[in-house]
């Protein structure tokens, strides 16, 4: 029996292409997930992967549908091979029914979790070279220079600081953050 797995990363995104695929393959059941593949808590994958008895085929649209780390792939391919399964990605075209198969999800696995890494490195690179730039990331600043200089100037005329809060648009912690109990005597 051939038993489906999909996934995708987010909520919004749509399974409906995995589903397709997974049932013009063959199999039987399909079990699903949302969330991201370094999420080691799948729901769908435990599902799937306690429903498999021997003999039976776990199917995925593509490998990175199963994991993202090397590791883990490997361990849940040899934890399939020790309960005599087999593991078919279809678009990477691995089938570990066979010798060159299973060296093949090797190759594959490693291939994974390198392009992920690479990934995370240019996540990095390009937010390092933002910052050299003077480019920061996150929300705009709520308090302006002359919006702290205009509350200082408020506070010590003596209006209590859920005023000067509301008069400047911020909340009452935002105020603090920006002008300490200290500061303003």
């Amino acid at each position: 029996m051939k038993i489906g797995y999909a996934r995708v990363s987010s909520k919004d995104q749509d399974l409906s292409l995995q589903r397709k695929a997974l049932t013009e393959a063959g199999c039987t059941k399909i079990y699903e997930d949302k969330v991201s593949g370094t999420q080691s808590s799948r729901e769908g994958l435990k599902l799937a992967l306690e429903v498999l008895r021997e003999g039976d085929t776990l199917v995925v649209w593509k490998l990175d549908r199963l994991g993202r780390s090397a590791r883990h792939l490997i361990t849940l391919v040899n934890e399939l091979e020790q309960q005599s399964c087999h593991f078919v990605s279809l678009t990477d075209n691995i089938n570990t029914g066979t010798t060159a198969g299973r060296f093949f999800f090797h190759v594959m696995a490693s291939l994974a979790q390198m392009e992920r890494e690479l990934i995370v490195e240019r996540t990095k690179a390009g937010l390092e070279a933002a910052r050299l730039q003077g480019r920061v990331g996150g929300r705009k600043r709520q308090m302006t220079d002359s919006k702290i200089e205009s509350a200082k100037r408020l506070l010590t005329d003596g209006i209590p600081p859920k005023e000067v809060a509301e008069n400047l648009g911020v909340s009452v912690p935002t105020l603090y953050r920006w002008i300490p109990a200290s500061s303003r005597m």
